[in-house]
């Protein structure tokens, strides 16, 4: 069983940084992409940042230039989001999702999420 858990979240003032941190644990074949998404209260949730096995990166418009993926390849299936220059409408529930291969040669992949850790951006 995977069990994958969400660090870092917290109430930081506009302009402040804060750093998440994701782990995923468990019955670990490998690792395929990683990512964080977050869902504002009455939104859907949206893709925040990405990052695939070979360390390519995307990231939604909005968070370009302020926050910043990477993962622990030693660690393999740990990722981390350093969020700077942070503004109120970053505030949501963060989620981190991860894509664990099935097998060895990871044909096929099964995503899992976290529960979320909670970001507050204050004026």
């Amino acid at each position: 069983q995977v069990q994958v858990q969400e660090a870092g979240g917290g109430l930081v003032q506009d302009g402040g940084s804060l750093r998440l941190s994701c782990a995923a644990s468990g019955s670990i074949v490998g690792v395929n992409a990683m990512g964080w998404w977050r869902q504002a209260p009455g939104k859907q949730r949206e893709l925040v940042a990405g990052i695939n096995s070979v360390g390519s990166t995307n990231y939604a418009n909005a968070v370009k230039g302020r926050f910043t993926i990477s993962r622990d390849n030693a660690a393999k299936a740990t990722v981390y989001l350093q969020m700077d220059n942070m503004k109120p409408e970053d505030t949501a529930l963060y989620y981190c999702r991860v894509e664990l291969c099935d097998t060895q040669s990871c044909g096929r992949l099964t995503p899992y999420w976290g529960k979320g850790t909670a970001v507050t951006v204050s004026t």
